[in-house]
Formats: C-alpha cells, sequence, structure tokens
C-alpha cells in the first residue's frame, strides 16, 4: 500500500464523481412528464425506457460493487467456491424470461409500481402484501450498505477516510458521497441511475478489458497466476485449521455451491430494485429482449471473478478483504488508470444504491403508507413521501455501514436474500395460478422467515458467532446446503398442504382484480423502438 493519499488517483475518481453527479441532477429534466410528482414519474420513470436504457440500468441495478469487491474477494479468501455468482447469473435468464413479461403486463395494466401491489390485487391480501413489502425493505437495506462499502474500500485505498484522528475525520468522504447521492436521487428519481447507468457500465467494461490483459501479462501469464493461487489455497488456515481454500470445489462443497449458485438465481429478481428497473420498462418486449442480452454481463463476471486469483498471485495482503481488489488496482496500474478503476467501483456503488432506495421507498408508501396508514392519499402525496422515504433508507444503511464491521456486510446481504426468497411463492406462483390460498402463502412466508432466520444465526464463523454464513446442514439430507434454498422448500411445503386443506373447508379467499387477458397485455403495437441516446438529455420525448 502506497503511503499517504494517491492525490493522481484521487483527483481522477473525484472528476468522474462530480461528472456523474451533475448528470443526476440533470436527469430531472430528461423526458419530464407534465406531471411529475407521481410515482409512476419518480419511482418508475414514467415506465417510458425502451430496450438500450432498460439494459443499462438493469445492468447497474444488478452488477453493482458487490461484482466489483465482494465476489473476487470471496475468491480471494477462499477459491473457487466463490464462483457461484457465475452460474448463477446464467440460471437466472431463462428463469425470468417466463414470468417477468407476465409481470409487466398486468402491473402496467392496473398501474402497480411493486411487487406487493400485484400481491394484494392477485390475492385480495394486505397482510400477504405487507409481508412481501417488509420482506423487500430488510433484504434490501443491508444491499445497500454493501454499496456503501464497496464506495468505503476504494477511498480507504486512496489513503482517504482510512483510520483518523476522529470519527468524523474517518468517515466524512463517505459522509459527503451519501449525501450527493441522496440529494440527486430525491430530485431526479430513477431517471437519476438511468442516465448514470451508462457511465458506470462504459467504465467497468473498460476497467476489466484492461485489467484481464494488462495485470496477467505483468504477473507472468495465468499459469504462474493459478500456480500460486494454488499453492496459497493449500496452506494451513491458522483460525481453522483446514486449507484456506481450493481452485475447485472439493466433493464436500458441491452441495454448497450448487444450492447456494440455484437459491440465488431464484432470489435475483425477487428484489424491489430488480422489479423497480424491469417495470420502468415500456413494453413488454423490452424485458424479453434484456433477458435475451443481459447475459453479456455474466460473460463480464466471470473474468472479474479472475481478479480474485490475481490478488494472491500479485502478493496482496489485506486484513479486510473487500480491499483486496482495489488494493490490486492501486498496486498494479499507473495512478491515473487506478483513479478510473477506483471510479468504476464508486459509480458501481451509486446506480445500484440509489435503485434500491427508491425500490424501498416504493414500498413503504404504496404498500405501508397508503395501505394503512393513509389510503385516501393522493399521488402527489405518495410522490412525496416516497423522496422522503428514501433518504431515510439511505440512512439507515448508512448507519449500518458506519456501526458495523464492514467484513461482514456480505453474509448480512446474503441473510437478505434468504429472505426474498421466501416472497417467490406469493409473486411467482401468483403470476401463473390463483390457486394457492392466502392464508397458506402467508402461513408458508412466515414458516421460510423464521427458519432462515434461525439457521442463519446459528452459523459460525472465525470471525463471527452468529450470521457467519449462510450454509448448513440440510435436514434429513445430511449435505451442507444453502440456508435460503432449504427455508424456501419448507415454504413451498407449508403453502402446498395448507392450500389444500383451506381450499378443502372452503376458508374465505379474497378477490383477484385480475383477469387471464391482464398478463398478457401490452402497452400497444409500438413498430420498430427509436430510442433518445443519453447525450439528447432535457429535450422533449419523442424528438
Amino acid at each position: 500500500m502506497k503511503d499517504g493519499v494517491n492525490g493522481v488517483a484521487l483527483g481522477v475518481f473525484i472528476f468522474f464523481f462530480v461528472a456523474v453527479t451533475v448528470v443526476g441532477f440533470m436527469a430531472a429534466r430528461w423526458r419530464r412528464a407534465d406531471n411529475a410528482a407521481t410515482l409512476d414519474e419518480w419511482g418508475l420513470g414514467g415506465r417510458s425506457f425502451g430496450t438500450w436504457v432498460t439494459w443499462f440500468l438493469l445492468g447497474g441495478d444488478l452488477y453493482t460493487a458487490y461484482t466489483f469487491v465482494a465476489v473476487p474477494a470471496a475468491i480471494y479468501a477462499a477459491g473457487a467456491a466463490g464462483f457461484f455468482a457465475v452460474p448463477y447469473t446464467i440460471l437466472v435468464y431463462p428463469l425470468i424470461f417466463t414470468f417477468l413479461p407476465r409481470l409487466w403486463s398486468v402491473s402496467h395494466k392496473h398501474g402497480y409500481v411493486t411487487t406487493s401491489d400485484f400481491v394484494r390485487g392477485r390475492f385480495g391480501s394486505k397482510g400477504l402484501s405487507l409481508a412481501v413489502a417488509v420482506t423487500g425493505i430488510l433484504a434490501t437495506m443491508p444491499y445497500i450498505a454493501l454499496q456503501l462499502v464497496g464506495i468505503q474500500a476504494v477511498l480507504d485505498v486512496m489513503g482517504v477516510g482510512g483510520e483518523g484522528s476522529n470519527w468524523f475525520v474517518k468517515d466524512l468522504p463517505l459522509l459527503i458521497a451519501f449525501a450527493v447521492l441522496a440529494a440527486y436521487t430525491y430530485s431526479s428519481g430513477l431517471r437519476a441511475p438511468a442516465l448514470i447507468a451508462f457511465v458506470k457500465d462504459g467504465l467497468i467494461y473498460i476497467v476489466i478489458l484492461v485489467a484481464i490483459i494488462y495485470i496477467p501479462v505483468k504477473l507472468g501469464g495465468f499459469d504462474d497466476i493459478f500456480a500460486k493461487a494454488g499453492h496459497a489455497f493449500s496452506q494451513t488456515s491458522p483460525a481453522t485449521g483446514k486449507p484456506r481454500g481450493a481452485l475447485a470445489p472439493g466433493a464436500a462443497g458441491q452441495w454448497g455451491y450448487a444450492t447456494l449458485a440455484l437459491g440465488s438465481a431464484l432470489a435475483l429478481f425477487m428484489y424491489p430494485h430488480s422489479i423497480t428497473a424491469t417495470l420502468s420498462s415500456r413494453s413488454r418486449n423490452v424485458i424479453r429482449r434484456n433477458t435475451a442480452i443481459l447475459p453479456l454481463y455474466s460473460l463480464m463476471l466471470g473474468l472479474l471473478a479472475l481478479l480474485g486469483f490475481m490478488a494472491i498471485a500479485a502478493g496482496i495482503k489485506v486484513k479486510n478483504g473487500q480491499l483486496a481488489i482495489p488494493q490490486l488496482f492501486e498496486n498494479m496500474f499507473p495512478d491515473w488508470f487506478a483513479g478510473v478503476a477506483f471510479a468504476a467501483i464508486g459509480i458501481g456503488a451509486l446506480v445500484p444504491a440509489a435503485i434500491m432506495s427508491i425500490a424501498a421507498a416504493n414500498l413503504f408508501t404504496r404498500n405501508i403508507y397508503k395501505d394503512f396508514i393513509k389510503p385516501g392519499a393522493t399521488p402527489a402525496q405518495e410522490a412525496k413521501v416516497s423522496k422522503l422515504v428514501s433518504l431515510v433508507v439511505k440512512v439507515g444503511a448508512l448507519l449500518f455501514v458506519l456501526a458495523m464491521d464492514p467484513t461482514v456486510a456480505i453474509n448480512f446481504q446474503l441473510l437478505g436474500g434468504i429472505w426474498i426468497l421466501q416472497t417467490m411463492p406469493a409473486l411467482v406462483g401468483g403470476l401463473f395460478t390463483r390457486w394457492f390460498h392466502r392464508w397458506a402463502l402467508l402461513a408458508g412466508w412466515a414458516i421460510g422467515m423464521v427458519y432462515g432466520t434461525l439457521a442463519a444465526y446459528g452459523v459460525a464463523s472465525p470471525t463471527q458467532a452468529h450470521f457467519g454464513g449462510s450454509s448448513k446442514e440440510i435436514p434429513g439430507i445430511g449435505q451442507i446446503g444453502y440456508i435460503g434454498l432449504t427455508a424456501f422448500v419448507l415454504n413451498v411445503v407449508v403453502t402446498l398442504v395448507l392450500t389444500v386443506v383451506l381450499n378443502a373447508v372452503k376458508a374465505p379467499a379474497g378477490i383477484d382484480e385480475t383477469s387471464p387477458e391482464d398478463y398478457t397485455a401490452d402497452a400497444g403495437d409500438e413498430g420498430v423502438e427509436v430510442e433518445l441516446p443519453p447525450a439528447t438529455a432535457g429535450a422533449p420525448a419523442g424528438h
């Protein structure tokens, strides 16, 4: 690690940070509607985004600071087990192709803004809708925190915001980044991350392409990289008394690897921010196109994951694994390009953090505030409350980061994955059938949440007594597997059994406000899409 502040890298980082801040505030004038004071406009960008804007928005939403920092950090720490993120992003797109177009159609038809809106309309149950909303908010909070950890990591490596004389000096850069994020999100809503995503994804692709060529050349090629990584993983860890990791998962870890990949794939598009980006699209066909071209990001992710091996081969030594890749960039790149790489990570945190806070705020506004606090809220009041709640959500995530050890942020994000997976029977099941009983879905959700949380609480690690991981022995099988998937299976079993019982005794079912044709409806025959590039921000839509 270089002594003091890396002035050149910091200067480049600040340049890009200021640039995206300006873009964020300018986004308020991009495709401005006659009435911007509605959730459709502030929280969904007017449901007007075409194929390319949606592609960049979803990419910026799904491939985050977690991608750039935590995935290669997991490989740096334990080896190939960290590659679980690659197969799960391959599995997810065929899965979402089956149900996202249906969700878009019914949401467009009825003006649904959140998944909880759909659940309430489909099953006529505010209780089930509330459960889905609360789960979404809880699962999103640590995910936002993880983005702030990514910003904190690059600031630490640049020599800014590290150990200072007091907490205020140490955390001041992160506080400034948070304040800027909060301000332009409040002002521009979803349009801000939609525009900034173009810059973010462009930087990430440039950095990865350079890194995957330049760093191996400096380290002697991939043969040397894998040899050094294999030797490092074979060494006994003082904390566990076992080898540190492996270049390929052993037989004992295959259940854990496979169940984590599958469970993560099922959970990814249950997250509120994924659905928010999806519902911002202007047609059903936009969703279909994106499920076909989004796998391009999985190729990027596979290359990015290799940076974990490169960090080992380069001799990177850090106490906090989240710093491994930023430190690799500082050691291997010229200072100016290290600044570009740090900017890619920082902006890669800002885009999803903005979308996540908007999504959580929409859930609170629509499915807690309007359903239970002020049923007669006007669209303008909804938009105002959502803006304010988006600030509260960011503050909560910031406090999470400042008060807790950043090294455990990934485990709490994985806990969020366990939780959000329990909403899948209500959401995806409801898109294809009305057979499930609302009370059975609620009971299944509760069982999955309780089991998943208690099981995760009981997992210890060398650094944590509780919530030390997301894998545990699967009851009845005896193999170590992903807790979220086990909880999901319990959830589904309870839902199926209780549905049979409740339907048999003719328990009252809620009123379904949807009809079969709603699930295949489109915005209309639009012909060939012509979409304005970001350079025309501020011009009226359609010009």
